[in-house]
């Protein structure tokens, strides 16, 4: 039967095999990934769900087949259905490719597949988190003495600062969250940003922050909060900043926004939401866009997105790392007491987790402080490069590149859209559309450490092409 043991030699040299197969298959994904269309179905995802629901309606739950069947089948999907947002064409949702480090060394890691919940689980694991968490301190100019932890994405990152944040503000005022709860807590206000983006409003709800508590802070023409006009803080406020406008790459000025909260005399806590955004302190051009970032309490960001690890791989970082540990420390008898600060369970949300440092640690050491600055700076030039093609033709850029987003308009409302959708079901390009003050945009994401002039060039054609189909350009 399919699946059944063996002796411990045969167990292990059928797993080695299927391992094998398995490497094998994604090898032959990575060779042909820029083959095909980078979406499969263009714009219309249901189309694709729909095809892989038929494939998959030939397994079912009652007659299970050979694992070596299995994951040819699954290969198959992949060849004939996985979005190629690791080729160089894929433009959407600043979701970053794979760098070829990270991915080799999250192959070690899954085989390894050790839980660095504490690090008496994985000494292996536990060392190269610590380390990794230094570089990544530094890397991106944070202090030193600041705590970061690992966990699911800049989501969960914004969702760990946001309640550490809450927990701290509130014990500030004299309230012990940890005992007493939420009911009949002083009041808390956050002030975010009027483009913040919607993980953070979703951290925010979950911590109990209601919109009612809730306070939208102006922004300029770029999408940065207006330093001017930050409405007035009273009582314990959490101050919700972005590195990295979702839609036009701006920063907001976060060094002026600390000095404000610090005149307010008010317990303030400043927190920064740099998914993408705060890897420009990795570069020596770009790293005055973040200046003064540093002196906020708390940062979240993602290593998948321009670090090119695999998913999942977010990190929060708090200036002092005791309120993350207070927030989310917990103990039972079984668990043997604390190990120390870099006992992950104690960091975050989780505890049983995956050792996610090892392919950041290995794409790190691979690239150098010079060769992360380098992917940074290039993915920055390709995002002027193709905002330059489209202007030149007459397309509207609507802010001004500074980073690697580019937001695009072409005519009206109905014409942008269509261009969007022309270009997908092409298949030379996926870009994904937005809203931004009141008119439709293209928004152009240059994320993928494996996009080069050709690509852009590509891609701009293929705008450019569905730009004159859809009748807009002549």
């Amino acid at each position: 039967m399919a699946g059944s043991p063996g002796s411990d030699g045969d167990r292990s040299a059928a797993k080695a095999a299927l391992f094998r197969q398995a490497a094998e298959h994604g090898a032959t994904y990575v060779l042909t990934e820029r083959d095909g269309p980078v979406v499969p179905g263009g714009s219309v995802a249901s189309d694709a769900t729909t095809a892989v629901s038929e494939r998959l309606a030939a397994f079912d739950l009652d007659h299970p087949r050979q694992p070596e069947a299995v994951i040819d089948a699954l290969a198959e999907l992949g060849r004939t259905h996985a979005v190629r947002s690791t080729g160089g064409r894929y433009f959407g949702f600043v979701t970053g490719g794979t760098d070829e480090t990270a991915l080799a060394a999250s192959v070690l890691a899954s085989a390894w597949d050790q839980n660095i919940a504490l690090p008496v689980m994985s000494p292996l694991a536990a060392a190269v988190d610590e380390v990794c968490a230094e570089w990544l301190l530094d890397l991106l100019r944070l202090p030193a003495t600041a705590t970061a932890s690992f966990c699911a994405g800049a989501s969960v990152a914004n969702l760990s600062a946001v309640i550490t944040a809450r927990d701290a503000l509130l014990a500030d005022v004299g309230w012990d969250t940890a005992a007493r709860g939420l009911a009949g807590g002083p009041p808390l206000t956050a002030v975010v940003s009027a483009e913040i983006h919607v993980s953070a409003l979703k951290a925010l709800r979950l911590a109990g922050i209601g919109t009612d508590s809730i306070v939208a802070a102006p922004v300029d023409r770029c999408g940065r909060i207006d330093v001017e006009r930050l409405p007035p803080i009273n009582g314990p406020t959490l101050l919700v900043t972005q590195a990295g406008n979702v839609n036009t790459g701006h920063c907001d000025p976060v060094g002026d926004i600390v000095d404000q909260a610090a005149a307010a005399g008010e317990p303030v806590w400043v927190h920064v939401d740099g998914a993408f955004g705060l890897w420009a302190a990795a570069s020596p051009q770009r790293r005055h866009l973040v200046a003064g970032f540093e002196r906020a309490d708390s940062w979240a960001t993602d290593c998948h997105k321009w670090l090119n690890v695999p998913y999942d791989c977010g990190l929060v970082a708090v200036g002092e790392g005791s309120r993350l540990r207070a927030t989310m420390a917990t103990d039972a008898a079984y668990l043997g007491g604390s190990e120390g600060d870099r006992s992950l369970m104690h960091l975050g949300l989780q505890m049983s987790q995956a050792a996610r440092a090892v392919p950041v640690w290995a794409t790190l050491a691979a690239l150098g402080r010079s060769g992360v600055a380098d992917l940074v700076d290039r993915c920055c030039d390709l995002a002027t490069r193709f905002a330059t093609r489209l202007e030149d033709a007459d397309a509207t850029i609507l802010a001004p590149v500074v980073l690697n987003q580019a937001l695009v308009a072409f005519g009206s409302d109905d014409e942008t859209e269509a261009v969007l959708d022309t270009v997908a079901r092409s298949g030379r390009a996926w870009m994904g559309g937005t809203t931004w003050q009141g008119r439709r945009a293209m928004r152009i994401s240059v994320s993928d450490a494996a996009t080069g002039e050709a690509d852009v060039d590509e891609a701009a054609a293929a705008v450019l092409d569905a730009w004159a189909q859809v009748g807009g350009r002549a």
